[in-house]
């Protein structure tokens, strides 16, 4: 197990690595400069100069790069010419509300999920299959706005029970449960196909396995069998699955921040892409692909131990 676990750390730190590296060659590749991105177009010449020389960007590229680099791992990524606030104070506030948003999302997704493709499967090819098939496949296509405009016509404008904005939470992380409940539903809603169809087959796979016959020739009943034997074998393609999904649900969190308003990273994100605040659109980047790959790295580890024979791999 220490030996799977260290090689998985080995793989999260190179893919670190490599963000790092396309992140600092993004920085330098702004049309007409770092500087001139953060002092704007009206920049004068002795100016842009001035602040090149403060941040060192006249230095050759390693060594902007091992100072950019150890500025990031003290948790400094530049300064907010916008917002007037350094870009680490906006992240602190604002990403652990992503992080609330897509952790409690993806709980209630598969919460939801394990035990409908879990029925699924095993009432295979029946009516109420056919239903959540359907009804999974439309969810799955469907664009995450999109879902999020139909459940504000339906739960906000036609029946007024939850609101379509949230409020100002300030530079708190308490929230309103009300606030969260329609980007929390849009977000489950986009997840729960994903997850329901893939154990759905998971389920049905292990049907046709042999230790399913062995188990109900002695005598077991269909609820033992798949809450005992099914149930455990099919974790392991939803616990793949999370890991994937954990970059297109952050991605998804960026849309349903801005459409209700949310004040997380995603909203962040898509006020500064408004301003070209550059910094933090490539600190928020930086700190969001750092935290995907390291909440890959747990769904590793927990694939590690709910099946064992992957540790020898």
């Amino acid at each position: 197990m220490t030996g799977y676990i260290l090689r998985r750390i080995g793989q999260a730190v190179v893919t670190i690595f490599a963000v790092s590296l396309i992140v600092f060659a993004v920085l330098h590749a702004l049309p007409g400069g770092l500087v001139r991105a953060q002092l704007g177009q009206k920049a004068t010449a002795v100016q842009i100069h001035t602040l090149e020389l403060q941040e060192g960007l006249l230095k050759p590229l390693p060594v902007q790069y091992l100072t950019w680099a150890g500025n990031a791992l003290r948790g400094q990524l530049g300064f907010s010419f916008k917002l007037n606030e350094p870009v680490s104070t906006l992240i602190a506030t604002y990403v652990p509300r992503t992080f609330m948003l897509v952790l409690i999302s993806l709980l209630f997704a598969i919460a939801i999920a394990i035990p409908m493709g879990l029925w699924q499967g095993y009432r295979r090819n029946k009516v109420d299959d056919h239903v959540l098939t359907s009804t999974m496949l439309v969810m799955y296509s469907a664009p995450t706005f999109l879902l999020g405009v139909v459940l504000i016509f339906l739960l906000n404008i036609w029946f007024p029970l939850l609101p379509s904005t949230a409020s100002d939470f300030g530079n708190s992380l308490s929230v309103d449960v009300r606030d969260l409940a329609l980007p929390v539903i849009t977000l489950v809603l986009a997840n729960v196909s994903y997850f329901s169809r893939y154990m759905r087959s998971a389920v049905i796979d292990n049907l046709l396995e042999d230790y399913v016959r062995t188990a109900r020739s002695k005598g077991a009943t269909n609820q033992r069998v798949l809450l005992r034997h099914i149930l455990r074998n099919s974790l392991n393609s939803t616990v793949t699955l999370l890991g994937l999904s954990l970059p297109y649900t952050v991605s998804g969190s960026l849309i349903v921040e801005a459409l209700f308003n949310y004040p997380g990273a995603g909203l962040l994100f898509w006020n500064s892409a408004q301003t070209r605040d550059f910094p933090v659109l490539l600190g928020i980047v930086l700190v969001i692909a750092v935290l995907t790959v390291v909440g890959n790295l747990v769904v590793d580890v927990l694939y590690g131990v709910v099946d064992p024979r992957v540790r020898l791999k």
